[in-house]
């Protein structure tokens, strides 16, 4: 089994995973397969399995959410939640559709090994938010001006090299290399280095530069264009009472109650319904009607205890990972 998974002619690597760059991606299929016994192999199976669709789910929902709430939402502002849920399920789908066509790239690139892939990628990509959130958490001078200019700065370099890795492919061990130097000679690691210095000098410099602009006000932005003022009744003395806009306000509610009576006696067609129980909605006919919101507990106390707890728990957890991992690495 070692001769198979740590092969160095292209030829050998060839005949055993159809891969002549090498057969590191099939070492944890074979140790499963061939040192467990039947009864932990599909035990293995279901567990590599669980993970893969809890990764998968959640990084589904988590870009589902940024684009519904932050892009979305801001295109249309006035959008319901029926609406916002259709648009986060198909968009749902648009990311599977994706994932499906780039499994070739995968294939073309570093070789068609998935765990270099992987780390590539995430060094490429990763750095420069870690380095903006530590910053942001440990540096009290900077602001959004300088974490937002570190972003853009770092992933602006790292797509680039990224782009530069799917362009000039990693030849076989028996070709020569003829690959830019960036490329060749900067492995994927020391690069998540590099981009880590530049985002946190950019950070740096951008923050001190734009220090002086920390007690500005605050400009909030409008969800909509603003509601025309209702007019107020004057009484026989002059003064103005509310009593005309609270007529007004319970008209409006009225005329929206009957608008939505009106839309909940129409017939759905059978292809709305078939939409509405595929994306987890009920009919119209069957929604209740809203109701008031509940207080938001917003304090921030804890339990002295739970929170002893908690760090206890929180350490030993800690403990034991760095254990493990210093043990075997």
């Amino acid at each position: 089994m070692c001769d198979q998974v740590a092969c160095a002619d292209p030829e050998i690597c060839q005949k055993v995973c159809s891969n002549p760059s090498g057969c590191s991606d099939i070492a944890y299929p074979k140790l499963v397969l061939e040192l467990l016994p039947t009864g932990l192999r599909g035990l293995m199976m279901a567990v590599m399995v669980a993970a893969l669709m809890s990764s998968l789910t959640s990084i589904f929902n988590s870009a589902s959410t940024i684009f519904t709430m932050d892009l979305w939402h801001h295109i249309r502002p006035r959008a319901s939640e029926r609406e916002l849920m259709i648009v986060g399920r198909v968009f749902v789908l648009l990311l599977v559709l994706v994932s499906i066509l780039w499994i070739p790239v995968v294939q073309a690139s570093q070789g068609g090994q998935l765990f270099i892939y992987i780390q590539s990628i995430s060094s490429y990509l990763q750095p420069p938010v870690a380095v903006v959130f530590i910053m942001g958490c440990f540096w009290k001078r900077t602001n959004e001006k300088g974490a937002f200019s570190g972003l853009i700065s770092g992933l602006l370099l790292g797509f680039i090299r990224l782009v530069l890795d799917f362009i000039y492919v990693q030849p076989r061990c028996d070709q020569p290399d003829e690959r830019p130097a960036v490329v060749k000679d900067v492995h994927y690691l020391y690069f998540s280095m590099i981009l880590s210095a530049v985002t946190l000098i950019t950070v740096s410099i951008v923050s001190h530069l734009t220090w002086f602009t920390r007690h500005d006000p605050m400009i909030q932005k409008e969800l909509g264009p603003p509601a025309a003022p209702l007019p107020l009744t004057l009484p026989q003395n002059g003064t103005p009472e509310a009593s005309g806009t609270n007529i007004q306000l319970e008209i409006i509610q009225e005329n929206v109650s009957k608008t939505h009576s009106c839309d909940m006696t129409q017939k759905q067609s059978k292809v709305v319904k078939a939409t509405l129980w595929l994306c987890g909605m009920e009919s119209k006919s069957k929604e209740e009607p809203p109701s008031k919101a509940d207080r938001v507990i917003v304090s921030l106390e804890e339990n002295p205890f739970v929170k002893a707890l908690l760090d206890i728990g929180l350490i030993v957890c800690m403990s034991c990972a760095i254990f493990v991992w210093g043990y075997f690495a």
